[in-house]
């Protein structure tokens, strides 16, 4: 169910983001569950490896490199899916950016949950 939830939440990110930032167009819902469940299945397949491989500049910007790989990654996710499509690196880094935002908000909440139960 807390996958299921995640889920949603990002894939209504995703829409809102695709209307806030110019550069960023999303074809409707639809896609925008489709491009969480890519983003999902990227960051779980290709990140860890890139932050194997950055982290001296990982360690040097503090983690803020991190940022840059997201925004590759989601520009990388909108070069392979139908329906999403990213103008350039900085909408890409915006909505990274944005979508941190969110998933530290929905973690923060998750834990709050848990510690009221």
């Amino acid at each position: 169910m807390n996958i299921f939830f995640r889920w949603i939440i990002q894939a209504l990110a995703l829409l809102a983001i695709a209307n806030i930032v110019p550069g960023i167009e999303l074809a409707g819902p639809f896609y925008a569950f489709v491009v969480a469940l890519l983003l999902a299945l990227v960051n779980l397949t290709f990140k860890p490896i890139l932050i194997l491989l950055t982290l001296p500049f990982n360690i040097l910007t503090l983690g803020l490199f991190t940022f840059v790989i997201n925004a590759f990654l989601i520009w990388f996710v909108a070069g392979i899916a139908d329906g999403f499509s990213i103008t350039g690196f900085m909408p890409a880094f915006v909505a990274a950016l944005l979508l941190s935002i969110v998933n530290a908000l929905v973690n923060w909440t998750n834990n709050d949950v848990r510690v009221g139960q």
